[in-house]
């Protein structure tokens, strides 16, 4: 007598299948693509102004070339940041959370897949306006002290270290939005911890605050966006190391709360 395998259910969930849907909450959603046009709107927008309005005798030359064109990212990060707030934080608002963790009742890939399709988003969409915002900008600076291209020293490690710098600072809101559950929550403590907080401490006249200062998030980010070492500022290595540490965490503590507590 034979026996067959029973067949795979064909509803059984799959980590294809979970980011494959929080691919498609996240690309159906008019508020979403809202969100990232306008972080890359901003971004080219402050490109154009710097390049099209500086002088070299304004007295900025010996400001990085990077910093100087990108200088809008901060704005443009500032949407992203909201934007991982509601892709986490929003779901508790609006209830969809339930039917979320009903689906998945392991709860983690959801956590998971919402972190990988936002990264690859955001990534992706910081990097193309990163290369279109430099490239249109220096069409402004060529005949500065200020002109540059992708090839020079640094200033493509620059470009996209911009980039990957707004995306990690993104993904630990999406962090703190999965730990708080609450949009406004979230949206501030991470204006008041990763913004704010940074900037008292460095006020304090202590050599030990002062060197951790450089690897808190947004100073970490601005060193990997600057195509020359800053003084007083963390390694480039250093940095990345540290922006990735702090998603991770923001994000180990969200699915540490997530298993413990109910939707």
């Amino acid at each position: 007598m034979t026996t067959t395998a029973p067949a795979p259910h064909p509803y059984r969930v799959t980590p294809a299948q979970v980011l494959r849907s929080e691919w498609h909450k996240l690309h159906t959603l008019r508020s979403s693509w809202i969100t990232l046009g306008s972080a890359a709107a901003l971004v080219l927008a402050v490109g154009i102004v710097m390049g099209t309005t500086y002088t070299s005798d304004g007295g900025d030359s010996d400001v990085d070339t990077v910093i100087l064109v990108l200088y809008g990212t901060t704005l443009g990060t500032l949407c992203t940041v909201v934007l991982g707030i509601l892709v986490t934080a929003g779901e508790y608002s609006s209830g969809m959370i339930r039917a979320s963790l009903t689906a998945v009742p392991r709860r983690l890939p959801v956590l998971w897949a919402k972190a990988a399709v936002f990264t690859a988003t955001v990534l992706g969409v910081m990097l193309a306006t990163s290369l279109l915002t430099f490239v249109v900008a220096q069409l402004f600076l060529h005949d500065t002290d200020q002109a540059a291209s992708l090839t020079d020293p640094g200033v493509l490690g620059a470009v996209a270290g911009n980039a990957v710098g707004a995306t990690l600072l993104s993904l630990i809101a999406l962090g703190l939005g999965a730990l708080l559950r609450s949009v406004p929550g979230a949206i501030g403590a991470f204006i008041g911890g990763v913004m704010v907080l940074p900037e008292v401490l460095s006020m304090l006249p202590y050599d030990a605050v002062e060197t951790a200062v450089r690897y808190f998030p947004t100073q970490a980010a601005g060193v990997l966006g600057s195509a020359t070492q800053l003084p007083d500022a963390a390694s480039t290595g250093g940095a990345l190391l540290a922006l990735v540490l702090w998603a991770t965490a923001t994000l180990i503590a969200a699915a540490a709360l997530l298993r413990r507590r109910d939707a």
